[in-house]
């Protein structure tokens, strides 16, 4: 069966991510998007990233959307999902299917469906595209594709991208600091963009996995701080203000301050959001996930502006920016859009406005991070995995719908089941545990006023997991 999880399908190349699985799914996307408007003539955007045969699953993409009668565009290099999300808008199509994994391991490939807006699509329209998948119509317009050559239009979103870019950052800024900086595209689809931005500009940036690699140096495109020992070698070496880095489709972020650092996402999040609050004069909110750092909501206090909390997936932040209710939209797993950009993550912005924040402010972000705690006060915060056995998936259900009413001698204030359970405890910790939407995970988050506090309080959630 073949399931959307928080952001598109993804399996491992071979077993379930198959040219045939491709076609079904790329029909069955026809399909739904056929039955939104069925009178008006529709354009398709089909994109991919650097992983293995990512240009044979768009082009077999391609035929399933032309021979359906899309006016089909095949992004002619490997390109960003947030620059996906500008061409959708900027081409006004009906949406778009990027062929990528994100951060999974280089074994995976999977497809991102985005709707007219440049969104991920809604688990409503998933969920009909789950169901058509199976449909004895999609069998039907599949074998007919499979006989035909469809025609389509290559097509290059990068110019207009990083043009919009530049209405959203203040280059202007970075520029007259005159700092250098260091970038790890982790050989996906940032090359090109974020640093070729930069030096647009004038500013000085030293880039390194700079060509493709199907497998990605040997690990997952993942921006973590363990992934990031060759950036941070070179931020020290070279007197770098900032490293930063983008996951294999430039949608999420990393970032190491000048002395190699690594400032975590749910701590830039804040950060970004107290200064755009600050220096663009903006009204209106914040928000973020369910798993993400309450110091935003800190943040939002002091500043006396409303907090939205989602489940967990971009999507429901981008309806959010959508309603432009916000301001900034984060999620601590390293996403992270603003007012006015597209309903989508997008890396590459988050790491061009912490370089602003820190021309603009003069100080490290450390340094500003220190401030910050000096008002709100300081959180720390954390997750683990916990593997999805056969015992475990079983249990789940049941774990889950417990209310107790103290864990590990923490009284539980509040139960928070917008996505997983989240216990709330009467000291301001909090802990969460929801299943994974794209790996065989249970997730468990944490979050308290002590590091120390925080093992803790994540040991205390995996043994009531596993108990």
């Amino acid at each position: 069966m073949i399931r959307f999880g928080t952001s598109g399908w993804r399996a491992v190349i071979a077993d379930e991510f198959t040219f045939a699985n491709v076609r079904r799914v790329t029909q069955a996307i026809c399909e739904y998007l056929r039955a939104v408007d069925p009178n008006e003539p529709k354009t398709l955007i089909v994109g991919y990233d650097t992983r293995f045969l990512g240009e044979q699953f768009a082009k077999q993409a391609i035929e399933v959307a032309s021979t359906a009668g899309f006016q089909a565009l095949l992004c002619d290099r490997p390109t960003p999902t947030p620059t996906i999300s500008h061409a959708i808008r900027a081409r006004h199509a009906a949406g778009a299917i990027n062929f990528t994994a994100s951060h999974n391991p280089p074994e995976y490939s999977g497809m991102k469906f985005s709707t007219a807006d440049g969104a991920p699509a809604l688990p409503e329209a998933t969920k009909r595209v789950e169901e058509l998948v199976i449909s004895d119509e999609v069998r039907k317009e599949t074998g007919r594709s499979e006989s035909l050559k469809g025609e389509f239009e290559s097509y290059d979103p990068r110019s207009t991208y990083i043009a919009d870019l530049a209405t959203k950052v203040r280059f202007d800024i970075i520029a007259r600091a005159g700092h250098r900086y260091a970038y790890d595209p982790l050989w996906g689809t940032g090359r090109g963009y974020l640093d070729y931005s930069l030096r647009e500009q004038g500013i000085q940036v030293e880039t390194i996995h700079d060509w493709r690699d199907v497998m990605f140096g040997g690990r997952s495109p993942e921006p973590s701080d363990s992934h990031l020992d060759e950036l941070r070698e070179v931020v020290k070496k070279q007197g770098c203000a900032l490293g930063l880095a983008t996951d294999g489709d430039g949608d999420r972020f990393g970032v190491l301050d000048a002395d190699g650092a690594f400032i975590s996402p749910n701590n830039l999040i804040a950060l970004l959001f107290d200064y755009l609050a600050e220096s663009r004069g903006w009204t209106g909110g914040v928000a973020r996930s369910v798993a993400t750092s309450h110091l935003v909501d800190r943040v939002a206090k002091d500043r006396n502006r409303p907090v939205y909390e989602t489940p967990v997936g971009f999507k429901f932040i981008g309806e959010l920016i959508n309603q432009d209710k916000i301001i900034l939209g984060g999620e601590e797993s390293a996403g992270l859009s603003i007012r006015g950009h597209y309903p989508e993550k997008d890396g590459i912005l988050a790491c061009l406005l912490a370089a602003e924040a820190v021309a603009a402010r003069g100080a490290s972000l450390t340094e500003q991070l220190e401030a910050l705690y000096k008002r709100v006060g300081r959180l720390e915060g954390d997750r683990i995995g916990v593997r999805l056995t056969p015992e475990i998936l079983a249990s789940l259900p049941e774990k889950l719908s417990r209310e107790p009413e103290e864990i590990g001698g923490r009284r539980v204030t509040r139960i928070n089941r917008i996505d997983g359970v989240k216990f709330i405890f009467a000291n301001n910790s909090w802990l969460l545990m929801r299943p994974s939407g794209t790996e065989p995970l249970v997730r468990i988050y944490a979050e308290s006023e002590s590091k120390q506090d925080l093992e803790v309080l994540l040991e205390q959630g995996r043994k009531y997991l596993l108990d």
